[in-house]
């Protein structure tokens, strides 16, 4: 008899437990299918859009700074100096990230790999 209420009360409670997950609808599909270049800028894009867009923003400045009718009060070349290092900067820690994401990826799927 306690095994006939023990299976019944298992049986119970996974039915239970388990309704939630069939009252689920799956996730209409879509026929949308992003262009290469979206797809692309998504790819691009998908890590870091801050530093990215502060990349963008600095090229901009050195930009302005170049073409620029005065100096800044003297600070013009040191600024462009500062604008290139910046750049360089993140860009290495963009290179950087790709090259810790693919390493950690690499361990975490092959961890048995020599």
């Amino acid at each position: 008899m306690k095994t006939l209420i023990r299976a019944a009360t298992a049986t119970l409670l996974c039915l239970g437990l388990s309704a939630p997950l069939g009252a689920q609808q799956p996730a209409a599909k879509s026929n949308f299918r992003p262009s290469p270049q979206e797809k692309e800028r998504e790819e691009r894009n998908e890590h870091h859009p801050h530093i990215r867009s502060a990349i963008h923003e600095l090229q901009e400045a050195k930009h302005e700074l170049q073409i620029a009718a005065h100096d800044f009060g003297g600070h013009r070349v040191e600024a462009l100096r500062a604008c290139d290092e910046a750049i360089h900067q993140l860009q290495l820690a963009l290179q950087y990230d790709k090259k810790y994401v693919c390493d950690v990826a690499a361990r975490w799927f092959w961890p048995l790999r020599t």
